[in-house]
């Protein structure tokens, strides 16, 4: 809410800086802000009623939408531009190649699990006997999914919102950071990549994955990792297997944000898809796929428990009238 408060009074200042307000003034950036901050909390509220109501998560699913909908005006500005010489066929092909491959590594980085083994000892519930179970927990290499990126690049919109003021900066140092963390430049790279790390972690550790919290409920349940006492060892050996996974998934992370950036502006390849956008629609396509698999296969049980719920009751009422 704050972070878009900030943002829309810097784009109603940029407004006004260009020119392209016809009555500048602070009834034209109130009213731009209450606009672009309702808008915004219309889609956030759209997006739970889609997660209530629906299937997937209803944010990623109006930002994939969003992803998808320029996607052919961007291909055919991408092929006119190849017929009209700008852009040479064998660039075309490669860029083809290329988004083939990214998108081919995302799907298999994103299925990518590591698998800890978890035992569960032998009970007795009144007078069955239950043997003890083998099983494995999965943890994803990249268990925070696109949120790092999504939170890096909020981030790095600050830089240039805070640049909108640079008209009345006397100073220059408005300027001067807008200039140093703007797209292609190395400072950029370096902060990008580094935030997308760091929340990569912090979201992981924080959020998704709670190593006391899934050592606590695995103690519950009467399981344990065989060698780790449960408890306190078992916490701490979850989060040793989670930070060394983060490295490869963080580094995935970064690997692909970046990959975008630096072919558009250090090798002027024309890229449609920016790093985090290929994520949100890989991710999204993947989860919302899963979730149909699910509901289908649910739908399938229930009506095969009903089939014979209802052959159970028939041989019952043989069974009254005999």
């Amino acid at each position: 809410m704050v972070l878009a408060l900030f943002q829309s009074y810097g784009i109603s200042v940029g407004i006004e800086s260009q020119g392209l307000a016809s009555d500048p003034g602070m009834f034209f950036r109130v009213s731009c802000v209450i606009t672009l901050v309702g808008g915004t909390l219309m889609l956030m509220w759209l997006g739970e009623q889609i997660t209530a109501r629906g299937i997937g998560n209803g944010i990623s699913l109006i930002i994939f939408v969003g992803i998808i909908a320029e996607l052919p005006g961007a291909l055919a500005q991408f092929f006119a531009s190849g017929r009209s010489g700008a852009v040479s066929p064998a660039v075309i092909v490669g860029v083809i190649l290329m988004v083939v491959a990214v998108i081919t590594f995302v799907v298999f980085v994103e299925r990518a699990l590591r698998k800890v083994h978890i035992q569960y000892p032998r009970r007795q519930i009144g007078m069955k006997v239950f043997s003890g179970e083998n099983t494995n927990l999965p943890i994803k290499l990249n268990p925070s999914g696109v949120i790092p990126a999504i939170f890096a690049s909020s981030l790095l919109l600050l830089p240039t919102t805070v640049g909108t003021f640079s008209s009345t900066d006397g100073t220059g140092i408005l300027s001067l950071v807008n200039a140093y963390l703007g797209p292609g430049q190395i400072l950029y790279y370096v902060f990008f990549g580094g935030m997308i790390i760091f929340f990569t972690y912090f979201y992981t550790l924080n959020v998704s994955f709670k190593t006391d919290e899934v050592s606590e409920n695995l103690k519950k349940q009467g399981g344990f990792v065989p060698g780790i006492r449960p408890g306190e060892k078992t916490a701490q050996y979850f989060e040793y297997v989670v930070v060394r996974i983060l490295v490869l998934g963080s580094i995935f992370l970064a690997a692909v944000c970046l990959l975008p950036e630096v072919l558009r502006s250090q090798f002027a390849i024309p890229f449609y898809f920016g790093g985090t956008s290929l994520l949100i629609v890989v991710s999204v396509t993947m989860d919302t796929i899963n979730q149909v698999q699910s509901h289908l296969l649910a739908h399938q049980y229930e009506g095969l428990l009903e089939k014979s719920k209802l052959r159970g009751k028939g041989r019952q009422n043989k069974g009254l009238r005999r």
